[in-house]
């Protein structure tokens, strides 16, 4: 069979929001294709289908929403994290 999974994460270096980092990894067989990254500002492919689908990701409206994903998902729920 085969094997697939997103992951995302969000990485807290501060508790100032500027320090926050949005993750976005797509897995296939236990091997990362495709990886959005906040702080890149992009999508970034590591194998040849990754590449293929990073060019295509970043030049479609995929970018715009993982771009809003950092302010969405991981600066809302900052506060959770920091109390934990």
């Amino acid at each position: 069979g085969y094997f697939e999974q997103v992951v995302r994460q969000c990485r807290y270096s501060s508790k100032d929001l500027q320090g926050i980092e949005f993750i976005d990894s797509y897995v296939f067989n236990k091997a990362e294709y495709v990886r959005f990254n906040s702080t890149v500002g992009k999508y970034v492919g590591y194998t040849e289908l990754g590449v293929k689908n990073a060019e295509a990701w970043n030049k479609g409206p995929e970018l715009a929403v993982e771009l809003g994903e950092l302010e969405r998902f991981c600066k809302h729920n900052a506060d959770l994290h920091y109390r934990a």
